[in-house]
């Protein structure tokens, strides 16, 4: 059976940027992560993808890596949380920015990539 798990708005410090001030000071990142899992139909823990598991790994690996680019962070986690379990089919993952270094207003800057099982 294949289903899906949502974990949405994960935030995180940390210092990912291409300026010499996000790279010294950080700033806040949101996550948001769908997996498509392939679960048993009982009701057993050990058949089924932890979201508490998937959020600690993200959080880790946010603050654990830095890069220049939201674009590569997002295809790092995407492919951490892929690796992590065998019973998670595909990843789509994105990642905020909301104080990205703007000069105009904004809502959101996101980034989102989907990696999938071969």
């Amino acid at each position: 059976m294949q289903n899906s798990i949502a974990l949405r708005g994960l935030e995180v410090f940390a210092y990912h940027g291409v300026l010499d001030h996000e790279k010294a000071y950080g700033q806040e990142f949101v996550i948001d992560c769908e997996l498509e899992v392939l679960t048993g139909e009982n009701d057993k823990l050990e058949e089924a993808v932890s979201y508490a598991e998937i959020a600690d790994l993200l959080v880790f690996e946010t603050k654990n890596t830095r890069f220049d680019l939201i674009e590569t962070l997002a295809a790092h986690l995407a492919q951490k949380a892929l690796a992590s379990n065998s019973r998670i089919e595909s990843v789509k993952l994105t990642v905020h920015k909301p104080a990205a270094p703007i000069a105009h207003k904004f809502s959101d800057v996101s980034v989102t990539v989907t990696k999938k099982r071969n």
